[in-house]
């Protein structure tokens, strides 16, 4: 029987961004250059620019905005087959500043309201355009387009039977948020995925705390949590699976021992089955390497691809984790929301670095294209 036929389908908004040419206030800069941002269709571009058969599904305007969109998109390897075009409603744009989005010198305006993306709804995204996938990714940022959008979230993180292994990225978005049921929504949507990305720094405006087993004690259905916190420390927490042959062809599944597992029988305690206490998780603590940062736009998106590309090759928690920081590297290193990931082989190499050699690990710009050479350099530092 053949499987599905994309590794990860990717839901939500994408837009056409401004960015300035040069630093300073949004009053202040004189142009920008135009490009696209889009949380889910990021990971998306970085998966398939990593050799994965990725669909992106969303709405866009019937403008030139849209078609901008489409076009970039599709151009990454991406199917954009599925998306919508929307007679009535625009394509969102947003202008940002190139400060760090963690400073207050950081500036973004959005024009999204009303967009074509956030008349999405569980009646305009039938479920089987989502559904052939091994893995399907969404983001909170969806839930707060609109209430239609909200309640496609939870149609689509739903029990039912052949769900796909569901991703969820918390990705707060405080500006998108006007009703104040951010905390309570983003809680109850990632306690109905498998797999679940947080910031501590997310964690801790949302539920008052940025220490990770707090955040799992509140996020107890997930099959794998990540947080990411401070200093780059990234952790997860997870039920072991059982032992596996890690192979490209593995079709990922969760059967509540952990994800990755070959295992297809339906276990209680998954996001599937019912509720039952997460004991005995594993739990996996991996530092992120030295960076030389040229932009933080897009690092988080980034991180969630590499760990879901590492995901489908059935790879081990720690493995995961690394290949997730190498992927955020490649877009911190790089500016713009998207960046052009390392050649798996040459991820391979960094991932399976000796702890002492992780380590020691320092990345620049264009660190992506270097080979076995780098490697070895590192190596011997």
């Amino acid at each position: 029987m053949p499987g599905p036929s994309c590794d990860v389908v990717c839901l939500g908004e994408s837009m056409v961004t401004f960015l300035p040419t040069r630093p300073g206030r949004l009053a202040d800069v004189p142009a920008f250059t135009r490009a696209i941002g889009g949380a889910e269709s990021n990971v998306a571009c970085a998966l398939a620019a990593a050799g994965h058969r990725t669909r992106w599904v969303g709405r866009v305007g019937t403008d030139g905005f849209g078609d901008h969109l489409l076009a970039t998109i599709a151009g990454y390897g991406v199917d954009t087959g599925a998306v919508r075009r929307d007679p009535h409603r625009p394509t969102g744009v947003y202008f940002r500043t190139d400060a760090d989005r963690a400073t207050d010198a950081h500036e973004v305006v959005y024009y999204r309201a009303g967009s074509a993306a956030s008349a999405m709804s569980p009646d305009t995204v039938p479920y089987d355009t989502v559904a052939d996938t091994r893995i399907l990714h969404l983001t909170g940022i969806t839930a707060a387009l609109s209430p239609d959008c909200r309640d496609l979230l939870y149609d689509l993180t739903a029990p039912r039977p052949g769900r796909p292994l569901v991703s969820f990225d918390v990705n707060h978005r405080p500006g998108l948020w006007r009703d104040g049921d951010a905390a309570a929504v983003l809680r109850d949507l990632a306690n109905r995925a498998d797999v679940v990305f947080v910031g501590a720094d997310e964690a801790e405006r949302l539920w008052g705390t940025a220490d990770p087993a707090a955040v799992r004690s509140l996020l107890p259905e997930p099959a794998a949590l990540a947080v990411k916190g401070g200093g780059g420390l990234a952790t997860t927490f997870e039920l072991p699976a059982p032992a596996t042959e890690a192979t490209e062809a593995t079709e990922v599944r969760n059967t509540g021992d952990g994800i990755g597992a070959t295992d297809a029988t339906e276990v209680p305690g998954t996001a599937h089955g019912a509720a039952a206490p997460r004991v005995g998780d594993r739990v996996t603590a991996v530092p992120a390497p030295r960076v030389d940062v040229v932009s933080t736009v897009g690092a988080g998106d980034a991180f969630a691809a590499g760990f879901l590309s590492a995901t489908l090759r059935g790879l081990d928690p720690r493995t995961r984790l690394r290949h997730g920081h190498l992927m955020a590297a490649a877009a911190l290193t790089s500016p713009g929301d998207l960046a052009v990931p390392p050649p798996r082989a040459h991820a391979d190499r960094l991932a399976a670095l000796g702890d002492g050699d992780w380590g020691r690990l320092h990345l620049g710009p264009g660190w992506t294209s270097a080979g076995t050479e780098a490697d070895e350099e590192v190596r011997n530092r």
